[in-house]
């Protein structure tokens, strides 16, 4: 194992998309086109299975320094109107779009710090967009907090308009971490309001952990770990930290020499692994746990898992609309991205055009290769019998799988591919041996974090 994780510890996208954003098209899809693309899923899709929403709030009063997100530091709360106005905006451009009433499957509130702003904010953006919509019986409706900053307002507004999932950014219990990555709570606020959640009825509670933290070891990771499984979250995301100080400056307070790296950081993911089974969770595609009686595990054991740039869901809508700065939305066709920047994104609004700056129109060959990747990612198998699941890249990367099949990774038939458990930590690699564009285009210059 120390071998191949030597071998395989590579710098390897984590395939929130196919292709994956550096391999977009240089130039966003023209305006005329999105529309068409969004239009013509919404048509084919709203009916029966709906659409899913993620909406971007960036604000944040102080920096985490190990955070790849994009973010807007600033501890002036006056930026919750305008940027709330210019989303329910942006959401109306969608609405005449699609001529009828969409069905929303889903909602995500990401960060940023979607707690940043205030309760009747909250409402008043989740009122917004569902007044002209139709909520689902079966919606998921979820959204992420800081635990010294969700109050029981935030958590019972947010329950009274129907989300019962809520996501809790832990990373880390340990003091030193805590202090060197800028982001400090204590396991009794976690505590605190974990208990006030389930109080109110929340059915979903997850906590996000990452190892490879500066300052991290194995005996403060197993003691974070400890303290995780006794406050018994429903599911658990398990982050590899993804060192891109030339993407993230803030990353630059520390250096390499702070990291736990190779068979130390390996270490710190294979002893969270076992101690969470231990518990009574179970390994749900890549990074995360769930308890048995989670939706996750039924998703996977019936092979209805999805993944999407929210992450695993049970939910299988093929059009997502990515609201506010940064958001990515998907037509599962096209992709495109919204301005990074708050006031380029005004302006956009301003402007009454959508506001995207990159993106990209998928070609039949991008299509089949999404399939089998998310396939692998969910259902550590897939498929390529049927004529239009094959084309000629696709040979070329079953070569490329042969020698990760000579390393007991994977098991290759005629027309399938399986992991074996061997292979589950590889399942970027795998992945990776899958995705055309990349080897059509190697990079010249490190554009991901590395698989361990």
């Amino acid at each position: 194992m120390k071998t191949l994780l030597e071998k395989y510890n590579t710098a390897t996208p984590r395939y929130t998309s196919y292709p994956t954003v550096p391999y977009w098209d240089s130039e966003a899809p023209e305006s005329k086109q999105w529309k068409q693309l969004a239009k013509d899923t919404f048509i084919r899709t709203n009916e029966k299975d709906g659409i899913s929403l993620y909406i971007h709030l960036p604000f944040c009063e102080s920096l985490c320094t190990y955070c790849g997100c994009n973010t807007r530091i600033t501890v002036n709360h006056k930026v919750e109107s305008p940027y709330i106005e210019a989303i329910l905006e942006e959401w109306l451009m969608y609405i005449r779009l699609f001529e009828i009433p969409p069905k929303i499957k889903e909602i995500h509130l990401g960060g940023g710090t979607p707690t940043f702003f205030k309760p009747e904010r909250l409402v008043q953006l989740i009122e917004g967009i569902l007044s002209p919509s139709i909520l689902c019986d079966n919606a998921e409706l979820s959204f992420e907090g800081h635990p010294n900053n969700t109050t029981v307002d935030h958590l019972q507004k947010l329950y009274d308009l129907g989300f019962r999932r809520v996501s809790f950014g832990i990373q880390d219990f340990d003091t030193k971490v805590q202090h060197i990555i800028n982001r400090i709570q204590s396991y009794e606020s976690v505590r605190i309001v974990t208990e006030n959640a389930r109080k109110i009825g929340y059915t979903s509670i997850n906590y996000d952990l990452i190892y490879g933290l500066p300052l991290q070891t194995e005996q403060s990771m197993n003691e974070t770990i400890a303290k995780v499984i006794k406050l018994h979250p429903d599911r658990i995301a398990f982050y590899s930290y993804a060192h891109v100080p030339w993407v993230k400056p803030g990353q630059r307070k520390f250096t390499e020499a702070d990291l736990p790296e190779g068979d130390i950081k390996r270490a710190l993911y294979e002893n969270g692994r076992t101690a969470f089974a231990k518990a009574g969770y179970f390994e749900i595609g890549m990074d995360h746990f769930a308890l048995p009686s989670d939706p996750l595990l039924t998703a996977l054991k019936n092979k209805k898992l999805h993944r999407n740039f929210m992450g695993y869901t049970t939910t299988q809508t093929q059009l997502i609309i990515g609201l506010g700065v940064s958001s990515i939305s998907d037509s599962w066709t096209g992709f495109v991205q919204n301005e990074k920047k708050v006031e380029d994104y005004y302006k956009r609004i301003e402007e009454g055009v959508f506001p995207f700056f990159k993106g990209h129109a998928l070609t039949k060959e991008d299509l089949i290769f999404r399939k089998h990747i998310l396939n692998i990612m969910c259902n550590q198998e897939t498929n390529w019998s049927a004529k239009e699941d094959q084309c000629d890249e696709l040979y070329a990367a079953i070569e490329r799988l042969k020698e990760m099949e000579l390393d007991d990774l994977v098991n290759l038939s005629a027309f399938q591919l399986t992991v074996k458990p061997k292979g589950m930590p590889f399942i970027r690699n795998i992945c990776m041996a899958m995705d055309a564009r990349l080897w059509a285009k190697e990079p010249q210059t490190q554009l991901f974090s590395k698989t361990i």
